[in-house]
């Protein structure tokens, strides 16, 4: 048990290594990323229109980091009126600039966003710390689960989407991976495990089906996800962006069919060990009654999630005194409902095929099955020797 510990534990490290690893010092145009501070700002060529700033912000800055730590040089903020890319910043902030270099100085320098990481790394150490304290190794292996989540969307599916790959195959391809290595870290290679994979995967299986169907008569080109068009535009024309929207439903889908399917597993393993002597009926229909509960609030769960997203845009069609109509025929409106209700109707699937797959599982006597293939072996062994 201590050596699966240990593995656990440095298969986690080495996870991260390879996370960093992809992550680059450079930009697009090898221009050199580096941390730095600001020490003065210069305003006079940005104008103030209404609440966004439009113009240039001329910067003061030192550089914390790299080989040119302790450097101060003049740096360029491009104002474009956009305030969900923009950023005013004043003396003290810590930013991200890029350097462009040649014969090893400094040309220029440009302003690229705040300095976050620091804070954002605080917060999930405080995540692991909370996770560990309260689940202990079980902790551990959720921790596990979801560093190798974020390895493989990132060292996997998403290349493999910007390569031009079968986006429906490749995520279910990856989900499929997900699903056994998150649902098996967390449970164990058991009969619990088995039956919320299998649930699980039954249920995303179905989703696509109806994600695809729906998708194509509500004519939805997926241009409605944040940062299509710029991606598009940016050098990628080739890509399927529908296929590639279908792709998000279903993994955005697959963390709440997961939990269900873990919670029924885990319920009627429950119930199973307090009554061994259960009926296999009995047993299922305690797998749905758990089940309806669980998808009650589940699909609510969904659609809070998924509206809290755009709650800014509801408030403006509530401005506009929008027509009930209009709001449900606008292309991201339509994107939402295909993306939630998609998901709820996974949900409602996985829940019923889990408690039949977990009901069948369970009633199964292993022991017995093994002991009468002993049985047949020794009767077999018998007559050879006669």
């Amino acid at each position: 048990m201590r050596k699966v510990k240990v593995m656990v534990i440095l298969a986690i490290i080495l996870m991260i290594m390879g996370l960093f690893i992809n992550i680059h010092s450079k930009d697009e145009w090898g221009n050199l990323e580096v941390k730095a501070i600001v020490l003065d700002t210069d305003n006079s060529d940005m104008i103030q229109a209404g609440i966004s700033k439009i113009g240039f912000q001329s910067l003061q800055v030192k550089i914390l980091e790299g080989r040119y730590k302790g450097e101060k040089i003049s740096a360029s903020n491009n104002l474009l009126g956009k305030l969900d890319i923009d950023n005013y910043y004043k003396e003290g902030d810590k930013i991200v600039v890029a350097l462009l270099e040649k014969n090893n100085q400094i040309i220029s320098a440009k302003a690229i966003d705040l300095y976050r990481q620091n804070w954002e790394l605080l917060l999930f150490g405080f995540f692991v710390l909370l996770l560990i304290l309260y689940a202990g190794y079980t902790g551990v292996k959720a921790l596990f689960s979801f560093i190798a989540s974020l390895y493989l969307i990132w060292n996997f599916l998403i290349p493999g989407l910007l390569e031009g790959k079968n986006p429906l195959l490749l995520s279910s391809v990856i989900l499929l991976l997900l699903s056994a290595i998150i649902i098996f870290a967390v449970a164990g290679f058991n009969r619990k495990g088995l039956a919320a994979f299998v649930g699980t995967i039954s249920g995303l299986a179905i989703t696509i089906g109806i994600t695809v169907f729906f998708g194509n008569r509500l004519e939805l080109m997926g241009m409605t996800s944040p940062f299509a068009e710029t991606l598009l535009f940016s050098g990628h024309l080739d890509l399927d962006m529908k296929d590639i929207f279908y792709a998000a439903i279903v993994i955005g889908a697959s963390g709440a069919a997961m939990d269900i399917a873990m919670d029924i597993a885990a319920s009627m393993e429950e119930i199973k060990l307090k009554r061994p002597d259960i009926e296999r009926g009995e047993l299922i229909q305690s797998g749905f009654n758990v089940g309806r509960a669980v998808i009650g609030t589940m699909t609510t769960t969904l659609l809070l999630a998924y509206s809290g997203g755009y709650l800014t845009l509801l408030m403006l069609f509530m401005t506009k005194n929008s027509t009930f109509s209009r709001m449900l025929n606008f292309k991201m409106v339509s994107a939402e409902i295909l993306r939630t209700l998609t998901g709820s109707i996974g949900l409602v699937l996985v829940a019923p095929i889990t408690a039949f797959f977990a009901g069948w599982t369970y009633s199964i006597d292993i022991r017995a099955i093994f002991d009468k293939e002993k049985e047949i072996e020794m009767v077999k062994n018998v007559e050879v020797s006669d």
